[in-house]
């Protein structure tokens, strides 16, 4: 059994060095007639070497082949070179899915669209921003800054800051803003809420450098009907950002009573739950960020894992030690921060809190910068941090 053209790049090549039974040469030869030759393609070398040139594979497919087959000649997988032969295909940990099956070859070439740059002129690059004019040239965060827990109003901050140099924004508003977690305050004036929003939220645009992201952790208001996710993306595409994306982050909380709002078995007006909250992910002038490949923290599982937009990840479990009724978790951010900066990147957090941003920002090489309003929580926010080696 031999292959006698050159196959080129058209294959991913794996060789077993093991001795090769006869029962499992015609195991082999079975195998080949039930896989398609454009999927995988078998050669023999001698008596101790198998080489497999692989393309395509549904690996649950095959290793039931593999199980009946060996069955069949009555011959245990263990000792078998189709074990290791498994054991290698397994490992390989770059490859594409396409309905159910590993791609091993090509499958990070983006498919080709015929005459793609006349269609990207006619139907306009990214239309709604069209009309950006962001400066191109970024700057450097003073040092006065850097890895500072700051207290004070976000507005009022931020504008001692010089244009274009946050490389990103991660943060998550509070649903109080404007009266504060700490204050016995009561009550939103949503119209207030979001203009003082956005009045922040101008600044951290102007801060971040171009082809630097903004990440807004955020929920609807269910209750009271306000798609505030919407509202916050609408701002932001307003403002000429380019959407990135959406991750919904599926916290799995099914505390929520199915009664407390709206009608019970009734058309009339039910209430819709939401277990899950939202990262809406923006973009300054440019998808595409700056970094040294050697400050690339995330490794190929959590790239493949972390793109799929949708994360399972529990709640916050220590709110009640850091006093503080709406944190996120810390896998949240290192999440958001592996797959969106580089190491040595400035993260900014306008809405710090007791610091979640900045902790997992300082664990994992990168520059910070957080401010938030309340005092007290400042003071937890640095305490947390120097407990970090």
């Amino acid at each position: 059994m031999a292959i006698l053209e050159p196959l080129g790049n058209k294959f991913r090549k794996i060789e077993v060095v093991k001795q090769i039974r006869a029962e499992e040469l015609e195991i082999i030869k079975e195998i080949g007639k039930k896989f398609s030759t454009d999927a995988l393609l078998f050669e023999i070398d001698g008596n101790s070497k198998l080489i497999l040139y692989l393309r395509v594979l549904d690996i649950r497919k095959f290793k039931e082949t593999v199980n009946d087959l060996l069955h069949h000649y009555d011959l245990n997988l263990e000792d078998s070179v189709l074990s290791t032969l498994i054991s290698k295909i397994e490992s390989i940990g770059s490859y594409g899915i396409k309905g159910g099956k590993r791609i091993f070859v090509d499958y990070n070439i983006e498919r080709k669209v015929s005459q793609r740059k006349s269609k990207i002129r006619q139907r306009g690059s990214i239309f709604y921003t069209e009309e950006g004019s962001f400066l191109r040239k970024n700057n450097n965060v003073p040092d006065q800054f850097v890895n500072r827990i700051l207290q004070g109003n976000s507005l009022n901050v931020l504008k001692s800051f010089p244009s274009n140099c946050i490389d990103i924004v991660l943060t998550s508003p509070p649903y109080n803003f404007g009266l504060g977690y700490d204050t016995s305050e009561d009550g939103v004036d949503w119209k207030r809420y979001f203009e003082g929003l956005y009045a922040i939220f101008e600044e951290c645009i102007r801060v971040l450098k171009f082809g630097g992201r903004i990440i807004v952790n955020i929920q609807p208001l269910f209750s009271d009907y306000i798609p505030s996710h919407h509202l916050v993306s609408n701002f932001f595409i307003s403002r000429k950002l380019i959407w990135k994306g959406e991750i919904m982050w599926e916290k799995h909380n099914y505390n929520c009573k199915y009664t407390a709002w709206g009608s019970w078995k009734s058309p009339s007006s039910p209430y819709l739950k939401y277990t899950w909250e939202f990262l809406e992910i923006f973009c300054k002038g440019s998808l595409g960020k700056e970094g040294s490949t050697k400050n690339i923290d995330i490794i190929g599982d959590e790239f493949k894992k972390w793109v799929y937009a949708k994360w399972d990840i529990s709640p916050e479990r220590q709110m009640k030690k850091y006093g503080h009724p709406a944190m996120f978790p810390e896998e949240l951010v290192r999440r958001a921060l592996k797959l969106f900066s580089y190491k040595n990147d400035v993260v900014l957090d306008p809405f710090n809190g007791v610091g979640t941003t900045t902790l997992v920002a300082k664990k994992l090489g990168r520059r910070y910068v957080g401010i938030d309003v309340s005092e007290e929580y400042c003071r937890i926010a640095k305490k947390r941090l120097m407990e970090v080696l």
